[in-house]
């Protein structure tokens, strides 16, 4: 330890790394000492699952000019980009890696060293301890001990293999952004991916680019793909909604207005609606959350969260060669087969069977945050509570993490995905930010208020 108040961030991925940013930078501006200690479970400090990919071909889903990871310099990240001597306009779509290069250098230049530094720790988080600070515990035996906490976990994968998968089926990677998951699909073999969603995307894109011969079949309930970005993009077009109490039919009759009134053009509709998306949800009661969830929110997700157009082209492509075969239905059974695994896929009422080589689960987040085995520990004991759709927690204005009575936290804070039961829009970089520079100066005030806290007391780890 470094004798002067610390902060604990549990995560290295851009949730974390943006807080830690914004951390260091106010305590400067209040000329305050502070170490952050940024644990990751991968060592990918700074990267974390989206910018952690080496596939040039992975590009970031929103142009140079909306990436900026300080709330404070919109045109940071461009001009860092022109800095490293890139050619560059504003309307590009850069390499996720090379905004991992990025996210590096913001979480280096904040240091100050010896007052201000980064802690890079790489570790599993198994627990925390919630005394007068906190404690961390790291698999294997080693801690992390703080003054507070920032639980930045960033999107939970799935925690367990499906049920109709064979636990003996080879070729099944359920994790396709961990480590060299998709190092080993060069062989040609065909490959059926669960989800047709963003993930889906980077997995054909890479997988038929190691192989020539390489089929990719995905398959989802919706069968959707993201919506490509138009070039050039359109300005943002308000879309007027009812004052009051609103509900999913209010909202999608207002969507549809929008778009009639602009021509048909739902593009600048969308980008107009993505401001108020945190307060429109809301709005709406539980009962309307969860309707919104299971009939409107894959057709949301495919027209907000858009693909640039170069990797529209690709995925066209794929399509027409017959290397891309998207479709509509689910996943039955997957056993051992002459192939590696032979698949039953329900798609448009009937039984497909299918040869592959490798099953890939690209389905996005898990839904309820208590499978994961930390998360479920602290919500058993009370030191946090699930948000009512229990996709994420339930935190205060300003990030901090309620306990099982609703009260807030003043040591413990969340950011990002963790909140999108409770703001939904909250998974994209210009929200983590916002949210980083809002949790920052509340955690350095309290952290400059008090004197240096003992270590946390010993209770029951959690």
């Amino acid at each position: 330890m470094s004798g002067f108040p610390s902060v604990a961030v549990v995560g290295g991925g851009a949730s974390g790394t943006l807080a830690a940013v914004h951390l260091l930078r106010e305590a400067r501006a209040r000329a305050m000492p502070l170490e952050v200690a940024l644990i990751d479970q991968y060592g990918r400090h700074a990267l974390g699952q989206a910018y952690s990919t080496t596939d040039p071909h992975h590009l970031l889903n929103a142009c140079a000019n909306k990436m900026s990871g300080l709330e404070d310099d919109p045109g940071h990240f461009l001009s860092w980009a022109r800095d490293d001597g890139l050619d560059v306009s504003a309307s590009d779509y850069l390499p996720r890696r090379t905004y991992g290069r990025y996210l590096q250098d913001l979480l280096a230049g904040a240091e100050e060293w010896p007052v201000r530094v980064v802690r890079r720790v790489t570790g599993t988080v198994s627990a925390l301890t919630r005394g007068r600070g906190v404690r961390v515990h790291l698999s294997g035996g080693g801690r992390v001990d703080a003054e507070a906490a920032v639980l930045a976990l960033g999107n939970r994968s799935q925690s367990a293999r499906p049920p109709v998968v064979d636990a003996a089926s080879p070729g099944y990677v359920a994790d396709p952004w961990a480590p060299g998951a998709l190092a080993g699909i060069r062989d040609g073999a065909p490959v059926l991916v669960l989800g047709t969603g963003l993930t889906m995307v980077d997995v054909a894109v890479t997988v038929t680019r190691a192989h020539p011969g390489t089929v990719v079949h995905a398959v989802s309930r919706h069968a959707l793909l993201p919506r490509p970005h138009p070039r050039p993009v359109p300005p943002p077009v308000p879309t007027p909604v009812p004052d009051g109490p609103l509900g999913v039919g209010d909202l999608l009759r207002a969507v549809r207005l929008a778009v009639r009134d602009n021509g048909g053009d739902w593009y600048g509709v969308v980008d107009g609606l993505r401001p108020q998306v945190q307060s429109l949800w809301t709005r709406l009661s539980p009962d309307d959350q969860r309707r919104f969830l299971g009939l409107v929110a894959r057709h949301w997700e495919v027209h907000r969260h858009r693909i640039p157009p170069v990797t529209a082209a690709r995925i066209a492509d794929l399509r027409a060669a017959g290397r891309l075969r998207v479709l509509r239905g689910r996943l039955l059974r997957a056993v051992s087969g002459p192939s590696g695994l032979r698949v039953q896929v329900g798609a448009d009422g009937a039984v497909r069977e299918l040869d592959v080589g490798w099953l890939v689960d690209a389905t996005g987040p898990g839904a309820d945050i208590t499978r994961d085995p930390l998360l479920a520990d602290l919500v058993a004991d009370g030191v946090v509570r699930p948000d009512r759709l229990r996709l994420g927690l339930d935190a205060a204005p300003g990030g901090a993490v309620l306990d099982a009575g609703g009260a807030p936290d003043d040591r413990i804070f969340t950011l990002g995905p963790m909140l999108r039961g409770s703001l939904y829009e909250t998974t994209a970089i210009p929200e983590i930010r916002a949210q980083a520079a809002a949790l920052a100066p509340r955690l350095v005030e309290t952290l400059a208020s008090g004197a240096r806290l003992p270590s946390p007391a010993r209770s029951r780890h959690v």
